[in-house]
């Protein structure tokens, strides 16, 4: 199935901004809605400056006028915002049980969003994430509206880690699966990364580690995996395979041999059921469904769900305290379907910096939204980067 948006304006005939321009948008697009003199301040351009980079981004349609703000001189002052010809991004969120979309202006405001359940789990890419990923671009491509503006950029997060083309084997990371159904448009920049590092980028600007310049969001639910943030900057490696928690050596004991990936499949959602399930007690009452029934039971205070989840959590504390030993982040972030359960708090955090270094532990807020907000946030960058990639012009002008 082939998904594409037509009619798109080509990079090369986008026009070159001014400096000071450039700067007025990326100002608009990071902190929303301002007016010309807090827009001037916080630039400390001058008034003409301002004028003539206002003029600038209004003539090609990439600010426009959202309402007034009262001064506190009683004056009032125009309102702008990103306009419609900044265009918007497509995120997607090919995740493991679900399919999430969103469309947004390049300043993050919500245009369609879209939600998907996969009919089973997917451990790795397949052509079932690939047809699913088709279908709702496809539908999501239906419902766009000439408000929206121009497409600039799609962003794909994967259930996989990612190398760049030309650096590293496609093929084991099994991200060109994605292209098994899904056909991108031409001529749009298309950014895939994983999904965990997504998750980590969301946390940095809207989550429990914004404004952090070091932290590691570690994800724990059907899979497990890593995002790392050291000195601002995604850590991805060589390979790509930076934060790939999965593939430490488990089990290390005398008379077995480490196998790949099975640590993933120890502390994941399904071999913890097996185990809770295989030690369930006939008194105990109906047997959990699933990890969410476990955990709502835990929470409910039903002794042996409280029991298996402080079991669970002691294993993840020792996956926390090996993460820290080796990067030392001072900054933990617990998210995925189980990691952000309050029933892990505080045993996760006190066996973790008993076993290696005083960390700080907390549970992610943003849910199941994490992945999709952060490949929203790289795409959006991406978009900027190629409405501004024509560089500046020189300026006259007294700043």
């Amino acid at each position: 199935m082939k998904a594409a948006l037509s009619n798109h304006p080509s990079p090369a005939l986008r026009p070159s901004l001014t400096a000071s321009a450039q700067a007025v948008f990326r100002t608009l697009v990071a902190d929303g809605p301002a007016t010309r003199p807090q827009i001037g301040a916080l630039l400390d351009l001058s008034r003409p400056t301002m004028s003539a980079a206002m003029g600038e981004l209004e003539r090609l349609g990439f600010v426009e006028k959202v309402g007034e703000s009262q001064g506190s001189l009683g004056r009032k002052a125009a309102l702008y915002r990103a306009g419609h010809e900044a265009g918007h991004v497509v995120a997607v969120d090919a995740g493991s049980t679900h399919v999430r979309l969103r469309v947004s202006t390049l300043d993050r405001r919500l245009l369609h969003s879209r939600t998907y359940r996969l009919p089973s789990n997917h451990k790795v890419m397949d052509e079932e994430i690939s047809l699913a990923v088709a279908e709702e671009f496809e539908a999501a491509n239906a419902e766009r509206e000439p408000a929206w503006g121009p497409l600039r950029a799609i962003g794909i997060a994967l259930p996989a880690r990612v190398v760049r083309p030309g650096s590293g084997d496609t093929a084991s990371t099994r991200q060109d699966r994605l292209f098994t159904h899904f056909t991108p448009p031409p001529d749009l920049p298309l950014i895939l990364e994983n999904n965990v590092n997504c998750a980590a980028v969301a946390e940095r600007f809207y989550g429990v580690a914004r404004g952090e310049e070091d932290f590691a969001y570690i994800q724990i639910g059907l899979k497990l995996g890593m995002g790392l943030m050291l000195g601002g900057r995604l850590v991805r490696g060589r390979n790509g395979a930076a934060g790939e928690i999965g593939h430490i050596a488990f089990p290390l004991a005398p008379g077995l041999s480490p196998a790949a990936g099975e640590i993933e499949t120890y502390l994941g959602t399904e071999a913890l059921m097996e185990r809770v399930l295989g030690a369930w007690s006939e008194d105990a009452g109906a047997a959990p469904a699933d990890a969410s029934e476990l955990f709502a039971l835990a929470a409910a205070g039903h002794v042996q769900a409280l029991d298996a989840v402080r079991r669970h959590a002691e294993d993840i504390g020792a996956l926390v305290a090996t993460c820290v030993a080796v990067v030392d982040p001072g900054l933990v972030v617990l998210g995925g379907g189980v990691g952000t359960s309050p029933l892990l708090l505080p045993t996760v955090p006190e066996l973790a910096a008993r076993l290696s270094y005083p960390v700080t532990v907390r549970s992610s807020t943003l849910g199941s939204d994490a992945t999709v907000l952060g490949i929203e946030r790289l795409a959006a960058e991406q978009a900027m980067e190629g409405l501004m990639s024509d560089g500046a012009r020189t300026e006259n002008s007294s700043h």
